[in-house]
């Protein structure tokens, strides 16, 4: 590929050498370089590329694209840009060719709902016959191709890539997780979505290597309703007019308000035999009556969400009920069907807010007794165990505090700490450290009417000890113990 074609819709300076040569591949990791690539420097927060050059060129590069003044005395060509991590995004797409202009690109944004939001829409769509890809905090969904992800929002070139085997796969549209940190890093710069959506926005995200504050976070939300077509806006959230201040898109708004364009209505929760969930009516733009099973309010912000999206594709109002009401996402409010007498689910609450919401919308169905099993994380935050301890406590009728991912850490100084925290609220609680164990003593001691629910873990498939990953899936777990194993 001409490197100069590469370069279409990047400005920069070639400050040496020429953008007329041909290059090979493109590539952003010093160790994957090949002869007569073209080799961006990205300034990372541990490592910085421009430090690689001397390797870069050895291993035959043939340019490189900069954000720094730096001198060789190769003849390579050197580019210079303002920022390399965009200019990584948008070589990325001219790369591989463009693949966001063959698709329907869908981008979702906020603190929460994330995760939910694209499976329902992807559920949806796919219900549909648009065959869907799925980029997201879980996985990524090729067709039938699998692949655990990473990060929310992959890297520029990652993501390029995959769009690129998507249109391979035959998709017709994407929904994808767009994180404040994909936003300020220029992982999705280099196209524009045809939607953008906004969930909502809590504190979250700040300080270390993330967000210097709350506005920081906030405006590098913002920023996908400048780089969409049409924005999809929670119009219940607070901070509602900074998110759509500067933009560049037409907006749409759903949620409980009366100014809202779609509207969810007389909510009402229901609960049937280990299943609960949420009905309303949808009224606005769209007329129709929705049941998920799937608990709680945020559920409804969800779905409404997804609606709000798909009404744009003239999809069939009860094929878009049916679509909804089926839909699944593992670790989120997961329902694992294993009694009548009682329900058990998973979710992946590991910090203090998503656990207050989680709790909080639970106990909404006045269960007989709340049973909240968790853990914390080693070589994280000791504050997040008193915390979640406390909020447990004071939610939850019964608390079983067990491991989670120790790390490097002692399980049990993890246990002791989260123990200060629960008593500090009126629940009862009990420590048992092994996992297993700890779900065996709330499947055997759950009474007719409980809640029970499984949190920290969701989505994961493993424990991590001492620097080793080992398997470990909550859903084998409970299996297991239902076959006595």
């Amino acid at each position: 590929m001409l490197l100069k074609d590469m370069l279409d819709q990047l400005e920069y300076k070639c400050v040496q050498g020429s953008d007329q040569i041909m290059v090979t591949e493109l590539v952003y990791d010093s160790r994957k370089v090949t002869k007569d690539c073209v080799f961006v420097c990205i300034t990372g927060t541990v490592k910085d590329a421009h430090d690689y050059i001397d390797e870069v060129i050895e291993k035959g590069a043939a340019a490189v694209i900069v954000e720094k003044d730096v001198e060789v005395s190769s003849p390579i060509t050197i580019i210079r840009v303002a920022d390399s991590r965009q200019a990584l995004a948008y070589t990325a797409a001219a790369y591989f060719g463009h693949p966001a202009r063959k698709l329907t690109t869908i981008g979702i944004t906020g603190t929460k709902g994330k995760t939910t939001t694209t499976y329902m829409i992807k559920s949806i769509l796919d219900n549909t016959g648009k065959k869907t890809g799925l980029i997201g905090t879980i996985e990524t969904i090729i067709g039938d191709t699998v692949i655990p992800a990473n990060n929310t929002t992959p890297e520029s070139y990652v993501v390029q890539e995959t769009f690129a085997k998507m249109v391979e796969a035959g998709c017709d549209c994407v929904v994808m997780e767009v994180s404040s940190q994909g936003l300020m890093l220029h992982r999705v710069d280099g196209f524009t979505f045809d939607y953008g959506i906004f969930t909502n926005i809590e504190p979250d995200h700040i300080g270390g290597n993330e967000h210097k504050d709350f506005d920081d976070y906030l405006t590098c939300k913002s920023m996908l309703f400048k780089q969409c077509k049409v924005g999809i806006i929670n119009r219940d959230d607070s901070h509602f007019e900074e998110i759509i201040k500067g933009h560049t898109c037409e907006i749409e708004t759903f949620g409980f308000s009366k100014e809202a364009d779609l509207r969810a209505e007389y909510k009402k929760l229901f609960q049937e035999a280990g299943v609960l969930g949420v009905a309303y009516q949808v009224e606005g733009l769209m007329k129709l009556d929705v049941e998920i099973e799937v608990p709680g309010t945020f559920s409804v912000y969800n779905s409404l969400c997804a609606i709000a999206l798909c009404r744009h594709f003239g999809i069939n109002i009860e094929e878009m009920k049916k679509a909804l009401k089926k839909v699944k996402v593992k670790g989120r409010v997961e329902l694992v069907p294993v009694s009548d007498r009682y329900t058990l689910m998973i979710d992946y609450a590991h910090n203090a807010m998503s656990l207050e919401s989680l709790l909080s919308t639970l106990k909404e169905y006045r269960p007989k007794r709340l049973v909240c099993l968790f853990g914390c994380g080693g070589n994280r935050s000791r504050s997040r165990r008193f915390e979640m301890g406390e909020v447990s406590s004071k939610l939850a009728d019964l608390t079983v505090v067990t491991s989670d991912n120790p790390r490097n850490e002692q399980p049990q100084d993890i246990i002791n700490d989260i123990i200060v925290g629960v008593k500090k609220g009126p629940g009862e609680y009990v420590e048992i450290i092994d996992r297993k164990e700890a779900i065996k003593y709330c499947m055997d001691n759950a009474k007719d009417g409980d809640v029970v629910v499984l949190a920290g873990k969701g989505h994961e498939d493993y424990q991590e000890i001492n620097g080793v990953k080992h398997h470990m899936d909550e859903r084998e777990l409970i299996r297991e113990i239902l076959a006595g194993k």
